[in-house]
């Protein structure tokens, strides 16, 4: 009971101010003794106020109740939403300071939340978190520091509200790529608008010319049946086309930026191009490997083929050998026998990496439509566009521009052997997949 008491009393700053001064008029007292008289009745009244803020705190069992308000699983990458009912139940005002006891993978060690709160007053206190790793994530406490007006005797009481949260692949950017698909405004979401080369052999309907309708289209037909009312066909893109997403769990993913490895950047654009795919009625299938073949999901467009995804991606890793394309290639020989776009998200940071597995890209390429995504180092990019003030300068921004000059060569290189690349900057990669997506698409490749 004593221990409990201790853990919940604590003074506040103005206490040990008040303090200050009533000792500070003691000392001053052996100089002046009339102020003698002075500090001990200051002294007196510090104590009866301290027993007054005492009683009125302590003394009412149930004082502010705390509740914390959030989904069960997080997305990964993004912000995410959490909100803290806080309640309270003295007939007076207090001042509250939260420190809700976070996972430690978000390393925060000076959260907390503030409010004043009026007799009888609930409020909703609201923060947001970023994880960027996947896995399960541990909320602990709330800790609640009460303050009367007196506010000289602080007061903790600690709600309980441990719960675990799944932190899983982006599904918030899912979610508004889907709304973009559904909607047919996914271009909008790109850097820039995508020229349409040719299009879709598949019939949708006649309709009404309007400025801007592609006047090869015209149904000169339905024309002359209309009266000479210009009327064009419409075509929808082809459909039940397979997509396979193939993720590099090597080491060359474990790479770093902005708080996360190249492997979740990987993990969220193949979460949000599958969702397309499959909105725009393609069948969305995935594989992941490295020294060994991980796990292989067959395209298709069943109604779970979303949370089979979702399952998969959520427990994949980086491994630190390196991968083994020649494990690939034949899992893709052997179990993947339709033509088909395969995405292959990896990196290569020289000519060397780039050539020890060309072979089996090139043998990949031969039956199938291959795009490689490979990333840009940031960091050597930032070092290229600084200024050398010096001859150390000079050198490594020369270092820099010969490693940024070789990934130009190898997507140069990819080219001559017809096989499709993008490099892109990790926080662009989504974007970048999806536009690359709808642009094969339209020009009707697979």
């Amino acid at each position: 009971m004593l221990k409990r008491f201790y853990k919940s009393l604590f003074f506040s700053s103005r206490f040990y101010l008040l303090l200050v001064a009533v000792i500070a008029l003691f000392v001053l007292s052996y100089g002046l003794p009339f102020l003698f008289n002075i500090a001990r009745l200051a002294f007196l009244c510090l104590v009866l106020l301290v027993l007054l803020d005492y009683i009125i705190l302590f003394f009412s069992k149930k004082p502010i109740s705390a509740e914390r308000l959030l989904n069960d699983r997080f997305s990964n990458g993004d912000y995410n939403n959490v909100s803290i009912l806080v309640a309270n139940h003295y007939s007076f005002p207090v001042s509250v300071t939260i420190i809700d006891e976070l996972p430690f993978q978000f390393q925060q060690r000076d959260f907390s939340l503030r409010a004043l709160l009026k007799p009888g007053e609930q409020q909703m206190l609201h923060y947001r978190l970023r994880p960027t790793e996947r896995g399960e994530y541990l909320f602990y406490d709330i800790n609640i520091f009460i303050k009367s007006p007196v506010g000289l005797i602080v007061r903790r009481k600690i709600a309980d509200a441990q719960k675990k949260v799944k932190v899983l692949p982006s599904y918030l950017l899912m979610k508004q790529y889907e709304l973009m698909a559904y909607s047919n405004n996914l271009v909008e979401a790109g850097n820039r608008k995508i020229r349409k080369i040719g299009h879709s052999l598949e019939f949708e309907q006649i309709k009404e010319y309007v400025i801007g309708d592609d006047i090869r289209s015209i149904n000169w037909k339905a024309t002359a049946r209309k009266g000479g009312q210009l009327m064009v066909n419409n075509y929808t893109d082809e459909k039940s086309q397979q997509v396979y997403c193939i993720i590099d769990k090597g080491r060359v993913m474990k790479m770093p930026f902005d708080g996360m490895t190249l492997l979740d950047y990987a993990i969220n654009a193949t979460l949000i191009l599958s969702s397309v795919a499959l909105i725009k009625q393609d069948k969305a299938g995935l594989i992941s490997f490295s020294d060994q073949v991980g796990n292989f999901l067959p395209s298709d467009r069943k109604a779970r083929q979303m949370n089979s995804i979702l399952d998969i991606l959520y427990n994949e890793q980086t491994k630190f050998p390196e991968a083994d394309y020649e494990k690939l290639f034949a899992l893709i020989r052997l179990r993947i026998t339709q033509r088909s776009l395969i995405i292959l998200f990896t990196n290569f940071e020289s000519m060397t990496a780039l050539q020890r597995q060309l072979p089996y890209m090139k043998a990949i390429a031969r039956n199938h439509l291959l795009l490689v995504v490979f990333f840009e180092n940031t960091g050597l990019k930032e070092l290229t566009d600084k200024n050398a003030e010096d001859i150390e300068g000079i050198y490594t921004k020369t270092i820099a521009e010969k490693f940024e000059y070789e990934k130009r060569l190898i997507i140069k290189e990819l080219q001559k052997h017809g096989i499709a690349s993008m490099l892109t900057a990790p926080q662009n990669l989504t974007v970048g997949v999806v536009n690359k997506y709808l642009e094969i698409k339209a020009r009707q490749a697979i």
